[in-house]
C-alpha cells in the first residue's frame, strides 16, 4: 500500500512518501521531479498511518534542530541500475562535507567525464536529505543542479557546517 503525507519542514512543506513499510520518497512539494499525483495542498490533517514515514519526519525534524546527522531509515529506491549506484554512493558522502560531481563520477570507476551522467542522476534522487544528492557541487564549488532548488541546497549546505556558508553570507 502506497501512502503519502505532507509535513512542515523550514524550508518549505514535504511530501513523505512510503510502500511496503519502507520510505520510498521525500520531496520539497513542488520540486522538480515530484511524483505525479502526489497531494501539493496544504499539510495533512492527521498523523501519517505508515510507521515509516512518522520516524522519516521526527528525524527530518532532528536534522533541522541540528540533533540529527545520520539517518535510519528503511529505504526502497526505484531507479535505473545506475541510478542506485550512484544514490548509493551519495550515502557515502560525509556530513558537513561535499563532493565534485566528477568525484562521484571517479568514486564509481568512471572517468571525470562521467559528471553529466552522475549529475542526472543525482537529480533523479527520490529521498532528498536522506540521500544526501545537496552534498554535490560543480567542481568550481559551486552550487549547482539541485531539483529543490539551490537556495534549498545552500541552506541544507549550511546547516551541515559545509560548502555554501560562505556563500549564504552573501546573500
Amino acid at each position: 500500500m502506497i501512502e503519502c503525507h505532507v509535513g512542515p519542514s523550514p524550508l518549505g512543506r514535504i511530501l513523505y512518501r512510503a510502500e511496503n513499510d519502507c520510505l520510498t520518497g521525500i520531496f520539497f512539494v513542488g520540486q522538480k521531479h515530484c511524483p505525479a499525483g502526489a497531494p501539493e495542498s496544504g499539510l495533512s490533517d492527521t498523523a501519517p498511518r505508515a510507521r515509516v514515514i512518522a520516524h522519516a519526519r521526527e528525524q527530518i525534524d532532528e536534522y533541522f534542530a541540528g540533533a540529527r546527522t545520520e539517518f535510519s531509515i528503511a529505504l526502497q529506491l526505484q531507479g535505473t541500475v545506475f541510478q542506485r549506484q550512484v544514490w548509493d554512493a551519495l550515502r557515502q558522502i560525509p556530513f558537513g562535507d561535499a563532493w565534485t560531481y566528477g568525484d562521484l563520477a571517479r568514486r564509481l570507476g568512471l572517468p571525470a567525464g562521467a559528471a553529466r551522467a552522475v549529475g542526472g542522476a543525482n537529480g533523479r534522487n527520490p529521498v532528498s536529505i536522506i540521500v544526501p544528492c545537496h552534498r554535490v557541487i560543480g567542481i568550481d564549488g559551486a552550487l549547482t543542479g539541485y531539483a529543490g532548488g539551490v537556495d534549498r541546497k545552500r541552506h541544507l549546505l549550511t546547516l551541515e557546517g559545509g560548502p555554501g556558508r560562505e556563500q549564504l553570507a552573501l546573500f
